[in-house]
């Protein structure tokens, strides 16, 4: 209980008496208590192939997002008024979901889709700009927004509600947050790991968890990617028997017609894998949004961690500041922090 009326605490995160520069900020749409996505519809409507120049001024191909927004209090009552739209690329999703991990390091945020193709078979194109594969993450994109807007804490934060309705002026939002400067490294997470003396079991057990159902699925997609390209090239080769069997027909007399027959099923039978291995590409995708939860949980289990290193750490030095200050006051001087003390570090950071 104690844990949720935490949580209810943060979700309030945006005072009510905010407002942007240009006072256009909706303070009742986002101090309501409901998520964001029963007030408004969320869409990613379209994608669509763009070139410009980067940060060092060389041209490049990218991908743009449509994101629609309309207010469903509109709708219910009988207005249909266009959609708020503005365009987002994929690195600004990214740059969002950034921040609210680092925002909102106690919460398992939701994975964006990939941003290279994964586990490839041989059909199946690794091209960023390839139409199918950019449909899969546009569709990644809107789940994505619509995870974010349906969480009872991340749905009422002030940057999410201007990235959905701000064309510019959010980003600077987000770095004037300075949440880069609260991002710890890897080195830090990994050395936390290894000397965290008391672990929480919950904890623990979580990421044990998120470490297994990372590593199987992993193998499960690398394992479906091999089985599919052989199977794609059995399936294919038939299309060259397809080929001979109409090549014979042509010369046989008393047996063409069944020799036709047999090479339209070769050839229908070569054709059929593209189907298959299509509706099981759909399972794949599901597979790899767990791999990409399972990342995300691990995240929350290396913050929790760094903070409970940061707790022991901290109840050392105050163990030993008070050591100091009884030697202050009686003169006598002590060791260091003996083994005892050090021993009943884990009973002061409980």
């Amino acid at each position: 209980m104690a844990e949720d009326s935490k949580e209810d605490s943060v979700a309030s995160n945006v005072d009510s008496d905010q407002q942007t520069p240009d006072g256009s900020l909706n303070n009742s749409v986002l101090a309501d208590g409901s998520c964001l996505l029963r007030r408004m519809e969320i869409c990613v409507a379209e994608a669509e192939k763009r070139s410009g120049k980067n940060a060092v001024s060389m041209q490049e191909t990218f991908t743009v997002y449509l994101v629609e927004t309309r207010p469903i209090d509109a709708t219910a009552e009988g207005r249909s008024p266009p959609p708020d739209s503005l365009w987002r690329r994929y690195s600004e999703f990214e740059l969002l979901r950034n921040y609210l991990i680092i925002a909102y390091p106690y919460i398992v945020v939701p994975p964006l889709p990939e941003k290279r193709a994964e586990f490839v078979w041989h059909k199946l194109s690794a091209d960023n700009m390839d139409p199918d594969f950019v449909e899969r993450r546009r569709i990644g994109l809107e789940n994505f927004l619509f995870r974010v807007a349906s969480h009872p804490v991340l749905s009422n934060d002030e940057i999410l509600y201007h990235f959905l309705t701000k064309e510019h002026g959010w980003k600077e939002m987000v770095y004037e947050t300075g949440f880069q400067a609260k991002a710890d490294s890897r080195l830090r997470a990994l050395s936390a790991t290894f000397r965290v003396r008391s672990p929480h079991k919950r904890l623990v057990e979580m990421k044990h968890y998120s470490d297994g159902l990372q590593s199987h699925t992993a193998q499960l997609l690398r394992a479906r990617t091999r089985v599919a390209d052989r199977l794609y090239a059995v399936y294919k080769v038939h299309g060259n028997y397809g080929r001979v069997f109409s090549e014979w027909s042509a010369i046989e007399k008393e047996m063409g017609d069944g020799l036709q027959s047999a090479g339209h099923h070769m050839d229908a039978y070569a054709t059929s894998i593209d189907d298959i291995l299509e509706e099981e590409e759909h399972y794949a995708d599901q597979l790899k949004e767990y791999l990409f939860y399972a990342e995300a949980l691990r995240a929350v289990c290396r913050k929790h961690e760094l903070s409970q290193f940061e707790l022991e750490m901290a109840s050392l030095d105050l163990i030993s500041k008070k050591q100091q200050r009884e030697e202050l006051a009686t003169g006598v001087c002590h060791t260091n922090i003996n083994l005892k003390q050090y021993a009943m570090l884990p009973k002061a950071c409980k």
